[in-house]
């Protein structure tokens, strides 16, 4: 069973729309750091900023959550990001480890994802380079 702060969290997340982004103080505390394989930021204007430039350049953001693990301040969820870029559809999946203050704010959040295997391979041009570098270093069985 997951937390009151976890399930809250994962609502906002599941809901999240340039109107709600709004209200990313009342989930992460004032100097929280975030880490992902594009950025690393600390503090809320910077961590909202990520938000709104995903809400730029994406279409129809949506995270869709899996399976949550919590051990004390700590909380893993993983979770599918569903968004169109040029009218294509793509899925993301990875994980976040978030790790909350005493108050139940986000102090941490760092996201884990395959950014070779989960997006530019699936994209045109960068795609084809990046089949080409997996199949030149996987291990021949």
């Amino acid at each position: 069973m997951t937390t009151p702060q976890v399930q809250n969290i994962m609502g906002w997340y599941a809901n999240l729309s340039p109107t709600s982004l709004k209200n990313i103080a009342t989930f992460y505390s004032e100097d929280a750091r975030f880490k992902d394989p594009f950025n690393e930021v600390q503090g809320i204007p910077a961590i909202q900023a990520i938000f709104e430039h995903m809400f730029s350049t994406t279409q129809y953001p949506k995270f869709i959550f899996d399976e949550v693990i919590e051990q004390g301040s700590k909380a893993f969820l993983t979770w599918e990001f569903h968004f169109g870029l040029r009218g294509k559809s793509y899925i993301v999946k990875g994980g976040s480890m978030l790790t909350f203050n005493e108050n139940g704010l986000i102090t941490d959040h760092r996201d884990y994802w395959d950014a070779a295997e989960e997006l530019w391979e699936k994209l045109p041009i960068i795609g084809g380079l990046v089949g080409w570098l997996r199949r030149r270093f996987r291990v021949q069985t």
